[in-house]
């Protein structure tokens, strides 16, 4: 459950840096904020593969929920547009991620290995 928890510290800080790269265009100091939070989720990120994540699921993970996350939070902190199309695609992203995590845990199977 730790490393569930560690992951999501990354995402947090890679979609928290990433929302600040924008408000940064207006207001400089949030240019520390997009450091901090990058530094912060790959440093978490490591942590999630020092305990053995896999790095195809850890990344996965990561990678499509900071896409959905800044996606829809971006929508609602600027304005910016989010059409039906859009919202099929992050969809179609959460369930790619669910695909790779139930694969990668067919593939640790001792039982599928035996055969």
């Amino acid at each position: 459950m730790r490393t569930w928890m560690l992951l999501l510290c990354a995402i947090i800080g890679e979609v928290a840096a990433t929302l600040s790269l924008k408000a940064a265009l207006d207001r400089p100091p949030f240019y520390a904020v997009v450091v901090i939070g990058y530094i912060g989720a790959f440093g978490f990120l490591s942590l999630v593969l020092r305990r053995g994540m896999a790095l195809g699921v850890a990344y996965g993970i990561w990678g499509a929920t900071g896409v959905a996350a800044t996606s829809v939070l971006s929508a609602h902190l600027y304005d910016e547009p989010m059409s039906s199309a859009m919202a099929c695609g992050l969809a179609l992203i959460a369930i790619g991620v669910l695909v790779v995590e139930l694969g990668s845990h067919t593939a640790n199977d001792p039982a599928k290995e035996s055969q």
